[in-house]
């Protein structure tokens, strides 16, 4: 049973959502992010990068403060406005490849997180969950949700499709070719079925956000422990996501590159890899995998084809049966020596929307030793991880929709 509820987002006014809407920070070049803080002071930007006025860069608490100030200063202004009421918020985005994503930005009950009815597929690292829990402690505002999945609902299906046929209260195009709708929903009778046809839903997915959603639990822990009057509805219990149904969702790959051969040659390399892999030449055309198990490799100038041989790795358990799994079982650990994934320096990962020709030129240009290329993780095989408890290799999922920040906020 799901408890995801209404809330009264703090949002721009309707003229000037697209200059505040803005893609999460760490997505932009120091060419664009100078670009956008010097050119637009509407971008929202502007509240989390607080030192571009004092020209500057300020870092831990002191940044925070100031964060909290430019968000403020915001509200003051007339740019931002806070709903009166509780309020669904129906999110539509149309990409540059024109496709859709039909969601339901709402609150999301931090209880659910703790007793998995939400359920988590990706480690986190601890120190990062502290450093932004405490950054939202002193802010007191999430401006960019947590992206969850739950199964096809026709009822759910049925009601978006409805509010979507009335004017949407935002309509936006931004510079990156994206077209974002969103309607306010806050007739009680939609807010009612909405609410209860979650409820009839036992579990729900972390789509992407691990790190936002286990820092919100952890300020749900932190200001529910130091409230001795705590009733279980203030809105530190929740957190803001956008949920969207599993067949919306799109999973991509991440691409592995390498930047040696752990000090063997191509020879050496070659026929290590025949322990665990039946391989072909492919020659210098790009070569995609074709089914899972199956791998491309560049390297030294040619494409190969990899094929699992399956009487030698034995797959047990869900885990065992991922590709970015095998890969690192069979090759990137025992014959490239790389333990730490998250953060060998040898190793770097290019999202599978990419062309091949990028692993091509990174192997080409001497910046890497060798590329593998592998077909994407399924929403099933995703879920199949959560439902173990098991938790998958860091990098194995780039998933889109990618969402902006400052379109609507969640006040705690």
């Amino acid at each position: 049973m799901s408890k995801i509820i209404p809330f009264k987002a703090v949002r721009p006014t309707r003229d000037k959502v697209s200059l505040v809407a803005a893609r999460s920070y760490q997505s932009y070049t120091k060419e664009q992010l100078e670009s956008r803080l010097r050119d637009n002071p509407f971008s929202f930007l502007q509240i989390v990068n607080p030192g571009y006025r004092f020209d500057k860069d300020i870092s831990g608490e002191a940044r925070y403060s100031l964060v909290k100030n430019r968000y403020l200063e915001f509200k003051e202004d007339g740019i931002f406005k806070q709903d009166e009421t509780p309020c669904y918020y129906v999110y539509r985005i149309v990409d540059r490849e024109q496709q859709e994503f039909n969601g339901i930005v709402a609150a999301t009950s931090a209880l659910d997180y703790e007793t998995d009815v939400i359920k988590k597929h990706e480690d986190t690292i601890a120190y990062r969950e502290i450093i932004f829990k405490d950054y939202l402690k002193t802010v007191g505002f999430n401006a960019e949700p947590v992206l969850l999945t739950y199964p096809d609902n026709a009822v759910i299906d049925s009601l978006i499709k409805k509010i979507q046929k009335e004017r949407a209260e935002f309509e936006f195009t931004t510079t990156y070719r994206d077209t974002h709708y969103l309607w306010k929903v806050d007739n009680p009778k939609i807010i009612e079925s909405i609410q209860k046809e979650f409820e009839n839903i036992p579990t729900i997915y972390i789509a992407d956000g691990h790190h936002r959603s286990a820092s919100s639990y952890l300020l749900y822990k932190d200001l529910m422990d130091a409230n001795p009057d705590h009733q279980g509805d203030e809105p530190y219990n929740f957190f803001m996501s956008y949920l969207i149904p599993e067949s919306d969702l799109q999973i991509h790959a991440f691409n592995r590159l390498v930047k040696d051969l752990n000090g063997l040659n191509k020879e050496e390399f070659l026929i290590q890899l025949d322990t665990f892999y039946r391989i072909e030449n492919r020659g210098s055309m790009p070569y995609q995998p074709s089914k899972k198990h199956h791998f491309s490799m560049y390297l030294d100038g040619d494409f190969y084809s990899l094929y699992l041989r399956k009487t030698i790795y034995q797959i047990e358990t869900s885990l065992d049966g991922l590709d970015s799994q095998i890969l690192y079982k069979t090759i990137l650990n025992p014959i490239l020596g790389i333990e730490d994934l998250r953060n060998d320096q040898r190793i770097t990962y290019i999202n599978g929307k990419k062309d091949l020709v990028n692993i091509k030129s990174s192997v080409d240009s001497g910046e890497s030793k060798v590329g593998f290329v592998m077909l994407p993780v399924c929403v099933e095989e995703m879920k199949q991880i959560a439902e173990d408890g098991l938790t998958m290799p860091p990098k194995s999922t780039y998933i889109e929709p990618k969402l902006r920040s400052g379109v609507t906020i969640y006040e705690f």
